[in-house]
């Protein structure tokens, strides 16, 4: 009797006991997983090997129609090693968007020896100069579909003698090779394994790009150790060995890559890909493939809330979700219309060296405190001074833990066990990410970026993102780039860009704020056309505002909290105040009945 008592009080204080138990029990697994990945050398392309001996005839990549099984991938793999075998030891830049040749060129490439630059497929000119740049890549291979995207800066890249192909009919330009020609009249035997025996755990595997907190997209480098680990993270968010996994994410970040193709090929599953999402298409794709499991940004999952409702919206086998950025009214509207299938969404950054993840299942939140999980992984949430846009310290110079319930800026120390292995080519963005002195003299932590809250009862919030990037439509959004792009412009003498909500959409949409050349005006056409021309869709500022003088900082840095607070609400905002009109092809003025529709959700963006 008091032992039943006894327990039974146990779990009402502490309710989630088992599953904490349950979360540490999968860290214990994965950390002896690693270490023996550590002392075999084993890399992911052994890990696919592996799977390929043990499952040939397993289907591995399904795309439309098309089925391709472990050992088919593996013998176009082996294809592509020997096209590309005199660049063995190099590092090569992919352009090239979801399909099964992504999966095999990069196991190809593996087998040679060579690091793969992940080039985002929606970056232009300047932009992609600077990626290609970043990792002193000496080839670049782009999808047929980037072929006139090459073509634009081929006098740039020749310049640099640098080797480019395409993946399919090269058009008759000079300076451009046919890969798949040159892939096709290859036999599919095994190239040498000792082609790649110089490969250490240490040796660098991916270079993933991502904005950071300032300047251009930086590459965040990824070591074939931080690759094969990250193999394992799909199993901790409860995918299995039977399940048939949906990926309509980019394969060129990390989520679609380290986490859902990486991950599937440790746990030996079939993957059914998709070149871009699509929401007339994702169930239609799940039932078709018998998809038990997907990946999502918090983005998708409201896309196909807002599609007309069904009959047979819950007609599907799929039992699991697994992504980040998840509102927790999209959480429920989904879980009501499309059935109870289990979301796990988690925390996790290509350059960070920590997640979190929400196995209880708690509405909203990214993740858990777990005594283990931050012994193995110290971290704390520290005040940020919003105003000068970096950490507070104290009267002895240390960072300032904030009390449970209240937001802070998420800080890692840097271990052996969560190492960061910093930017390619740009060591000043690498220190930059490393914070010192955080508790005491000479601890080094990484800075993420990130806001998040704990609440009392240990659960893990994201809150937002800090500094120069903003989040939108799934991908993150450097404003000194997009404030670059705008100086541009004759006509604009300063530009300041940061993000604003609109009621209904994840993230933040791009705004500016910018201060015009004496005697000139803002030209709503030509900056519609420079905008559009130059800057992919979820980077371009979908509002702009003239300021007569810009506010700064007493060290010279552009004021952005005054600005985001103020939105843009033509109530609150002066003229001249504009909004992109995609219609008009030009920017034209914010009315206050504009305003309302958008903020009204008659108009999305």
């Amino acid at each position: 009797m008091i032992a039943g008592l006894t327990a039974a009080f146990f779990f009402f204080k502490f309710p989630h006991f088992l599953q904490d138990c349950r979360y540490i029990m999968s860290m214990l697994w994965v950390g002896s997983k690693r270490e023996k990945f550590r002392e075999r050398n084993y890399t992911l392309l052994d890990s696919f090997l592996d799977r390929v001996q043990k499952q040939p005839h397993k289907s591995f990549i399904v795309f439309g129609d098309e089925v391709h099984s472990y050992l088919q991938v593996d013998q176009e793999s082996n294809k592509v090693a020997r096209a590309l075998q005199a660049h063995s030891g190099s590092t090569m830049a992919l352009m090239l968007g979801n399909e099964p040749a992504m999966v095999w060129i990069l196991m190809g490439l593996f087998k040679i020896n060579c690091a793969v630059s992940l080039l985002n497929t929606n970056i232009r000119a300047k932009s992609l100069l600077h990626c290609f740049n970043c990792c002193t890549s000496s080839v670049l291979i782009a999808g047929a579909e980037y072929r006139e995207v090459v073509c634009d800066v081929l006098p740039e890249l020749q310049a640099k003698r640098v080797c480019v192909y395409v993946l399919g009919d090269d058009g008759g330009v000079e300076g451009l090779h046919n890969l798949a020609e040159k892939i096709e009249r290859q036999p599919n035997t095994p190239v040498p394994p000792s082609l790649r025996e110089n490969i250490s755990m240490n040796s660098p595997a991916l270079y993933i790009y991502t904005s950071g907190t300032t300047g251009l997209p930086k590459a965040g480098l990824v070591l074939h150790s931080r690759l094969i680990n990250s193999s394992l993270f799909l199993s901790m968010l409860g995918v299995k060995s039977d399940d048939v996994l949906y990926i309509p994410l980019p394969l060129y970040h990390a989520a679609g890559l380290q986490i859902g193709l990486a991950g599937a090929i440790e746990l030996g599953i079939t993957v059914v890909l998709r070149r871009k999402f699509s929401t007339s298409q994702f169930w239609k794709d799940c039932r078709k493939h018998d998809v038990t499991a997907f990946q999502y940004i918090g983005e998708t999952m409201r896309y196909l809330c807002n599609t007309p409702e069904t009959d047979n919206d819950r007609q599907h086998k799929v039992r699991l979700a697994i992504g980040n950025g998840l509102r927790a009214d999209v959480w429920h509207d989904f879980q009501r219309r499309f059935g109870p299938l289990e979301i796990t969404e988690f925390y996790a950054a290509s350059d960070g060296n920590i997640s979190f993840v929400n196995y209880i299942g708690k509405v909203g939140a990214v993740g858990r405190v777990n005594f283990f999980h931050k012994k193995v992984f110290p971290y704390a949430l520290i005040q940020f001074d919003a105003e000068r846009e970096e950490p507070a310290r104290n009267n002895k110079g240390h960072c300032v833990p904030v009390p449970t319930g209240e937001t802070g800026l998420l800080v890692v120390k840097i271990t052996k066990v969560a190492p960061f292995a910093g930017y390619a080519g740009n060591p000043e963005q690498t220190e930059k990410k490393r914070l010192r002195d955080v508790f005491q003299p000479g601890d080094v932590y990484l800075n993420t970026g990130d806001l998040l809250k704990i609440d009392h009862s240990n659960f893990i919030y994201f809150q937002d993102r800090v500094g120069d990037t903003f989040r939108w439509k799934g991908e993150n959004v450097a404003t000194t780039e997009v404030a670059d792009v705008l100086g541009m412009l004759d006509f604009i003498e300063d530009a300041n860009v940061y993000g604003v909500k609109i009621p209904g959409h994840e993230g933040r949409v791009g705004m500016a704020a910018v201060t015009l050349k004496e005697n000139l005006e803002f030209d709503c056409r030509e900056a519609f056309n420079h905008v559009t021309g130059v800057l992919p869709v979820y980077a371009r500022p979908r509002f702009i505002r003239v300021l007569e003088s810009m506010e700064l900082t007493g060290t010279f840095k552009q004021v952005k909290v005054k600005l985001v607070k103020e939105g843009f609400d033509p109530k609150v905002v002066p003229p001249p105040l504009y909004v992109l009109h995609e219609s008009s092809r030009s920017y034209v003025p914010l009315t206050q009945t504009y305003y309302s529709s958008i903020v009204g959700g008659e108009i999305r963006f």
